[in-house]
């Protein structure tokens, strides 16, 4: 394994946690729609630091499209009693399923993933540029 998969792979650790304590302070503090809808989000991007974690080499949007679509999943989900079933039982499995559908959840999804393939994407190309080598002037 290269260091820079090593690298990646502690970052997305280290972001899925900041993620995660950004989410449960800011439940701690508030209440309704702002705590609500930001949990929807930060859950999005800390699904997308998982696929980072276990692709490390995964392109931006294939990875963003993989965290979109695993969310959109657990919460479509929702709209079975399973999920609430389980949930009723574990904590764990209450943060990891929800207990019950919201379609806004589903924009919110987006605006946790969307920043994070943009950042993807960014690092990406400037990790490019400067591993390409200047082209060569010609007369």
């Amino acid at each position: 394994m290269s260091l820079a998969v090593r690298w990646t792979r502690l970052l997305m650790v280290v972001s899925a946690a900041g993620f995660a304590d950004a989410a449960y302070a800011i439940r701690a503090a508030m209440d309704g729609p702002i705590e609500q809808y930001s949990g929807a989000a930060l859950s999005a991007a800390i699904v997308y630091t998982i696929v980072i974690f276990i692709w490390p080499l995964i392109s931006p949007l294939p990875a963003g499209s993989s965290a979109t679509a695993y969310c959109w999943f657990i919460e479509f989900a929702q709209l079975t009693p399973i999920p609430a079933a389980i949930s009723q039982r574990s904590w764990l499995a209450r943060q990891m399923l929800g207990a019950q559908f919201d379609l806004i959840d589903v924009a919110w999804y987006l605006i946790g993933v969307i920043p994070l393939v943009a950042a993807h994407w960014l690092l990406r190309a400037r990790a490019r540029s400067q591993t390409d080598p200047e082209p060569a002037l010609t007369s």
